[in-house]
């Protein structure tokens, strides 16, 4: 019967360390991920001014569906 015991509790353990490792992926890393995955689409659809500079890192860009919206895309050149 201890064997038994012993089992269930490493099996408790494991599905609660499995629930923490989930908890964290959605709530810490998921978000950072889709956001970072919207930015570069919406980048890639997007309308750029040209490069003011010769060194510009970011340009300002607004999608063709709304152009008063505008958002800083990194300069591809």
């Amino acid at each position: 019967m201890d064997k038994a015991s012993s089992n269930l509790t490493a099996g408790v353990v494991v599905v609660v360390a499995i629930g923490i490792l989930i908890a964290f992926f959605y709530y810490t890393l998921w978000p950072i991920i889709k956001n970072n995955f919207n930015h570069t689409t919406q980048c890639n659809k997007a309308i750029c001014e040209p490069c003011p500079a010769s060194n510009c890192e970011f340009v300002k860009c607004y999608l063709k569906e709304n152009p008063n919206d505008t958002f800083d895309c990194i300069y591809k050149g």
